[in-house]
């Protein structure tokens, strides 16, 4: 059976509903029954995405997502410098 797992927008509004629910008296079990997830998974999600809003997160995945682009530029000229050395060496 395939899992739902939900997206990190979704995560950072069901974090707000859970503070609107604790600012109300609602304890943190409760909330956690309410959502459906384990005390570690609400824990993750906290210390994760605890103080973030849903326009930093698109930054943030934009941000991650440039710099693996990055990573995949250096990698391909670090080899060409290293093909390169490796030819004068050879002459």
């Amino acid at each position: 059976m395939k899992r739902n797992r939900p997206s990190p927008e979704q995560i950072i509004r069901t974090l707000r509903e859970a503070d609107a629910d604790l600012a109300n008296g609602v304890s943190v079990p409760e909330i956690r029954k309410k959502l459906g997830v384990a005390e570690n998974t609400y824990d993750r999600w906290r210390n994760q995405y605890g103080g973030m809003k849903a326009d930093e997160m698109k930054r943030l995945k934009d941000l991650e997502k440039e710099n693996a682009r990055l990573k995949a530029l250096v990698a391909d000229l670090t080899l060409d410098k290293a093909i390169l050395q490796e030819a004068l060496r050879g002459n």
